[in-house]
């Protein structure tokens, strides 16, 4: 954290700041390195540098504001805007340093929504990918029709489960369509006996995850052709979703907030519908 910024709004500096990079870059490097006990020291270095950091910038706000009072504050528009950075910042601070020490010394699991793991997008969540490496960001839920089309996108919050989600996305098409789809296919995380039964109940005839789970093909679908048809339909998604992240910038937001996260998604989806309909070919 770099607090060097309100320096520069007076004629001279009025207080004296270290930013510490070096030395939390280090502990930070030795965090991720070292044993569960030597662990332990090097996060009550970066607690220690982030509290000293934390109290200069404390200082530094009353010190501003009083040179603000005597007329030494040379811009109060910049002023302003560094005070409403500062006022955003410290909650954010104040909450790394408590999950870090319910996490690291007390040992407690702190829960995925109440974490931050980013000072600059405060909104972006945890993502839990199996085994593989943890990835940040935001969860999203996409239906794609026959025409290729998007019909539907959500943005969710937190880490829900995909098994969680299948029956309210088929909600939201009876709501927005005014009917259930005659046939669906999802990924294999959506798949459960439950989602299965839910959906043959809400009027979906076929119903084919990407992988059974459990569940036998005549449960899910009329035949073993259909089956098929659906997980081959399945398959040809997964090359619209990796089209939308190499051609549409899905993959990377490079916007701040949340809102203008969602209107990064939003905007990428329409961009793809709007190429997909202009290759259709017109109606003779």
């Amino acid at each position: 954290m770099s607090f060097a910024g309100g320096q520069t709004l007076t004629a001279t500096p009025l207080y004296e700041y270290t930013h510490h990079n070096r030395a939390v870059k280090d502990a930070a490097r030795k965090c991720i390195y070292a044993g569960k006990e030597e662990r332990h020291q090097h996060y009550k270095k970066l607690l220690q540098l982030t509290r000293k950091s934390r109290k200069v910038l404390i200082e530094a706000t009353v010190t501003l504001a009083n040179a603000r009072q005597q007329g030494q504050c040379l811009l109060a528009d910049d002023a302003d805007k560094w005070q409403a950075d500062v006022d955003h910042l410290l909650p954010l601070v104040d909450a790394v340093i408590s999950q870090t020490e319910r996490r690291v010394f007390k040992g407690e699991k702190v829960p995925a929504q109440e974490k931050v793991v980013s000072l600059y997008e405060p909104h972006t969540d945890i993502i839990v990918k199996d085994r593989r490496q943890v990835q940040y960001g935001h969860k999203l839920n996409l239906v794609q029709g026959k025409s290729r089309l998007i019909l539907d996108l959500v943005i969710e919050e937190g880490n829900p489960a995909d098994s969680d989600r299948f029956i309210p996305m088929m909600e939201r098409q009876k709501e927005i369509y005014g009917r259930v789809p005659r046939q669906t296919s999802g990924d294999g995380g959506y798949a459960c006996r439950a989602n299965l039964e839910k959906a043959k109940a809400m009027g979906i005839s076929d119903v084919a995850f990407n992988k059974k789970r459990g569940l036998e093909v005549e449960e899910m679908t009329k035949s073993q052709y259909v089956y098929k048809t659906l997980f081959r339909f399945r398959a040809g998604i997964e090359a619209g979703i990796s089209w939308l992240k190499r051609c549409f910038g899905l993959s990377r937001c490079h916007c701040k907030g949340s809102e203008r996260f969602d209107s990064h998604c939003w905007l990428s989806v329409v961009c793809y519908n709007l190429v997909i309909l202009a290759r259709h070919p017109a109606p003779s």
